[in-house]
C-alpha cells in the first residue's frame, strides 16, 4: 500500500532565480507502508547496541559534570558555548537535513565545508549515515523500517533507537534509497573516511582548546561545558524532532499523519518543528510556509543565497499548499 503525495508537490518555476523541479527527485514525497512484524505480540529480537549505550552513558555523565562546572566558567566561555550550540544546530538543520538529506538547495564548496565542520561538532554520526537514516524515515515513516518509528513510543523515537541495533526491515528497505548524490559529494566522502578523527577534534578537543587558549579558561571546565554539556543539549534538542514533533502539534496540511506543527520544537531546533508541513512537502527548503518565523535555518539559507553560497532553493507554491490543506488538512489550525 502506498500513500501517494505526488499530486500535491508540483513546484513552480522561477525564471532568473532559483530553479524549481516538478517532482521530488529523491522520491520522498511518496511515503510507503508495508506489513511488518507485530511487535506488540511477537516482540522484536533487538540486541542492545553496546557502542551506543556506552557512548551516551559517558556523554550524560560528562554533561552532569558540566552542569556542576557552570558556576566557575568565565562569561566568554558561556557565550562561546551558546554560539557554538546555535552553529551546530544550523549545521544539522540547514546542512544535514535540508541540504544533504533532502537536497532542497545547492551549496557551494566553502559553505559545504563549514556545514560539515559544524555537523561533525554535533557528534551525531557522519553526514552519510545521518542522511540515509532520514531518507528511510521519510520513505517508511512510522513503520518497522523507520529507524526511529514514533509508534514505538516517545523514549524510543527520542533516543532509544540509538541504543538498539536496527531492525532487518530497515536494512532491507534502506537498499531502495538512492544515495549516489551523497557518495558523489567529496565533502561527504572526506568526512566519512576520517570521521572518528574529525569528530574527536571538532566535537571534543576544539570546544575546550579555544576557551583555554584564547582567554585562559580551565581546560577541563571548558571540556565538560562547551564540549560535553553543549553536545548533549544539542543531541536532545535535535531528537525532539523525532519524538515531540511526532507526538504533539497541529496538522493543518495532513491530518492523516502523526507529525505536527510544534512551535516549541521550532524555536529549540532553529526551525524544524513545522513537521506536518515538512512531511507533506519534504522537498521545500523552508520546511514551513511562514518564512523566517521561528525559523533561523531558513534565514541562514536565504542569507547564504544573498551572498552567492546557495543556489537552486526549492519550495512549494502557495496554490499547491492551499489545495493540499483543503483536501487533507485541518483548516481550523491553519494560520492562513
Amino acid at each position: 500500500m502506498a500513500i501517494s503525495r505526488t499530486q500535491t508537490t508540483t513546484l513552480r518555476h522561477e525564471k532568473g532565480g532559483d530553479v524549481m523541479d516538478e517532482n521530488d527527485k529523491l522520491g520522498l514525497d511518496s511515503a510507503e507502508t508495508f506489513v511488518g512484524r507485530d511487535y506488540k505480540i511477537n516482540g522484536h529480537p533487538w540486541p542492545y547496541r553496546a557502542k551506543g549505550i556506552i557512548l551516551f552513558t559517558l556523554l550524560h555523565i560528562g554533561a552532569v559534570i558540566g552542569v556542576c562546572c557552570l558556576h566557575q566558567i568565565k562569561l566568554l566561555t558561556w557565550i562561546f558555548g551558546c554560539v557554538l550550540h546555535v552553529f551546530c544546530q544550523i549545521s544539522i538543520t540547514a546542512g544535514n537535513h535540508r541540504l544533504w538529506a533532502h537536497r532542497t538547495y545547492k551549496a557551494k564548496l566553502p559553505l559545504r565545508i563549514v556545514l560539515m565542520i559544524g555537523q561533525t561538532t554535533t557528534v551525531q554520526n557522519d553526514i552519510f549515515k545521518w542522511a540515509l537514516d532520514h531518507r528511510v524515515h521519510h520513505k517508511y515513516t512510522d513503520t518497522d523500517a523507520d529507524p526511529h518509528n514514533a509508534k514505538r513510543g516517545f523514549f524510543f523515537s527520542h533516543i532509544g533507537w540509538l541504543l538498539l541495533n536496527k531492525l532487518p526491515e530497515f536494512n532491507e528497505k534502506s537498499k531502495n534509497i538512492d544515495v549516489s548524490d551523497l557518495l558523489a559529494d567529496p565533502v561527504v566522502t572526506f568526512q566519512l573516511r576520517y570521521y572518528t578523527a574529525l569528530c574527536t577534534m571538532f566535537g571534543f578537543v576544539m570546544p575546550a582548546l579555544v576557551p583555554w587558549g584564547l582567554w585562559g579558561e580551565d581546560f577541563l571546565a571548558a571540556f565538560f561545558t562547551a564540549g560535553i554539556l553543549r553536545c548533549v543539549i544539542g543531541h536532545h534538542t535535535t531528537f525532539l524532532v523525532n519524538s515531540a514533533a511526532h507526538a504533539w502539534g497541529n496538522k493543518p496540511y495532513d491530518i492523516r499523519i502523526d507529525p505536527g506543527e510544534n512551535i516549541a520544537v521550532s524555536v529549540l531546533t532553529t526551525g524544524e518543528g513545522f513537521h506536518n508541513f515538512h512531511h507533506v512537502f519534504p522537498q521545500d527548503y523552508r520546511t514551513s510556509e511562514h518564512g523566517w518565523r521561528f525559523n533561523l535555518s531558513t534565514a541562514f539559507i536565504d542569507t547564504m543565497s544573498a551572498i552567492g553560497q546557495v543556489t537552486d532553493r526549492r519550495y512549494v507554491s502557495d496554490d499547491v499548499i492551499r489545495r493540499r490543506q483543503k483536501r487533507t488538512g485541518n483548516l481550523m489550525t491553519s494560520s492562513k
